[in-house]
């Protein structure tokens, strides 16, 4: 059948009506729109609805309308990526390069803080003030092994001050300038370090000779050391502190003991100097912090003396005297008094009463004793 033949081909939609229902359309849509956007109304209720009517059409409708955008702006950012791959492989090359870079400094940076961290937590018991140095130069050699660090007279650094890494014992100062000071190392062959060994307090002397592992000398006793025991300064002599962490003891190849250095842990970059000189530097400072403790409150310490010191026992009262027998008569002959008629005689004494016993008195001393009460006189009588 030919398109001219359509049985709808005669039918003719009036454009007045067809204008009129478009302009109704958007008339309608106009007023939803306007109702929607409103922001204040009367009737709250009322245009709650009108909102929520117009977001349930604008939704479905407002995403079927942006697909075909999406799905274009999609599409030319898979066309792009595509053409453009190599110049977007480059610069992500030149990126990873770069950020390797900084990766590696990272990681040196925080093994030098974690390396600073150690160094800055090494304490000994007691403290001994230090001071921290880094090492910047080294000077070896076939018996000579030292070291430069950039800490001086200026931080009251001097000669014999030992000198520790964050691992161990590195050894002491020899000589001191304005600004720097030499390090002799615990394997230079002038080095003499009084040592011991922690399991046995076996003592000996750690002897540098130019090697890596410097020599324990002058061992006494059955067995004093066995290979892994640790071994620490004694103190001797008062040239270090005691128990300082040296290294541990292996047999060699000749057949001497020998000491793996604990500093060899490490590289020897930072290191704390200990301002020690003799161990009453050490009693002195136990007396300051002493001194800087709070004394206590004057009632406080009498009650604590008070509480802690018993009351002395009173002390017992000496016994009374007994009191004076009565003399029965005729027990003893008088002469008569001068004046006395021959006829006359003496009349018996008058028993003389007993002192009353007083109670002792309450407190420690004992009060003297009262003395008893004289006799009254002799009374005479006619015969």
């Amino acid at each position: 059948m030919a398109l001219r033949d359509n049985p709808f081909g005669e039918l003719k939609v009036p454009l007045a009506l067809t204008a009129a229902v478009a302009l109704l359309v958007a008339v309608v849509v106009a007023i939803a729109i306007l109702l929607s956007d409103r922001r204040e109304t009367l009737k709250e209720e009322a245009y709650g609805v009108t909102r929520q009517v117009g977001d349930a059409v604008a939704a479905p409708v407002s995403g079927v309308v942006a697909a075909p955008g999406r799905w274009g702006g999609q599409g030319l950012d898979a066309l792009r990526g595509y053409f453009f791959a190599v110049s977007e492989n480059r610069r992500l090359k030149a990126e990873l390069k770069e950020a390797r870079q900084w990766r590696d400094v990272a990681l040196a940076l925080r093994d030098t803080n974690d390396r600073y961290h150690a160094l800055l937590g090494l304490k000994t018991e007691p403290p001994i003030p230090m001071v921290a140095a880094r090492t910047v130069s080294d000077s070896r050699g076939p018996f000579a092994n030292s070291r430069l660090a950039n800490a001086g007279k200026e931080k009251n650094v001097e000669p014999g001050n030992p000198v520790m890494s964050e691992n161990g014992l590195v050894g002491r100062i020899i000589g001191v300038t304005k600004g720097a000071s030499r390090i002799l190392l615990l394997t230079d062959v002038a080095s003499r370090t009084p040592v011991m060994i922690d399991r046995t307090n076996a003592r000996a002397i750690l002897t540098g000779d130019g090697g890596p592992n410097p020599r324990l000398e002058y061992l006494r006793g059955k067995e004093p050391v066995r290979q892994g025991d640790r071994v620490l300064t004694s103190g001797d002599g008062g040239v270090l502190p005691r128990g300082l962490p040296v290294g541990v003891a292996v047999k060699g190849l000749d057949g001497r003991w020998r000491v793996v250095l604990a500093s060899d842990t490490a590289p020897i970059d930072f290191v704390q100097i200990l301002l020690f000189k003799d161990f009453t530097q050490l009693s002195a400072s136990a007396k300051a912090e002493l001194d800087r403790m709070d004394p206590l409150p004057p009632s406080e310490g009498a009650a604590t003396i008070t509480a802690q010191t018993p009351p002395p026992a009173p002390a017992p009262a000496p016994p009374l005297p007994k009191p004076a027998a009565a003399t029965p008569l005729g027990a003893q002959a008088r002469p008569p008094a001068a004046g006395r008629p021959a006829g006359q005689t003496a009349a018996k004494p008058a028993a003389s009463k007993p002192a009353q016993r007083k109670p002792a008195p309450s407190t420690p001393a004992a009060a003297p004793a009262a003395a008893p009460a004289p006799a009254p006189a002799e009374a005479e009588i006619p015969h």
